[in-house]
């Protein structure tokens, strides 16, 4: 991971803004590769290039098999807004004629 990390910091024009995560899946590991939405295709490349680079490197690096996502920000801050939506949705469902709900 630390190899994906500094790799993907020299790629990027925001490399304080690079995160990496290992995240344990039903299909094993997968390591998560976040980035700023404009450094996306930095990371991923003309035609995959570089991301198909990357996972090279980093599988040559790992014991065992591993998978890497390459995401941006923008669309882990959508996934984390609709489990909250859920989440809200499953742990306390609203009467729609409930004024109190209403009155925000």
């Amino acid at each position: 991971m630390d190899l994906l990390k500094f790799l993907a910091r020299k790629l990027v024009s925001r490399p304080e803004q690079v995160l990496v995560e290992e995240v344990e899946t039903e299909k094993g590991p997968v390591v998560e590769l976040v980035v700023e939405h404009e450094d996306l295709g930095k990371v991923i490349g003309r035609s995959g290039r570089v991301a198909q680079a990357l996972r090279t490197l980093v599988r040559a690096s790992a014991e065992g098999r591993i998978s890497i996502d390459i995401i941006s920000f923008e669309d882990e801050e959508l996934e984390a807004e609709a489990e909250h939506a859920g989440d809200a949705d499953v742990a306390g469902s609203v009467d729609p004629g409930d004024d109190e709900a209403t009155a925000e």
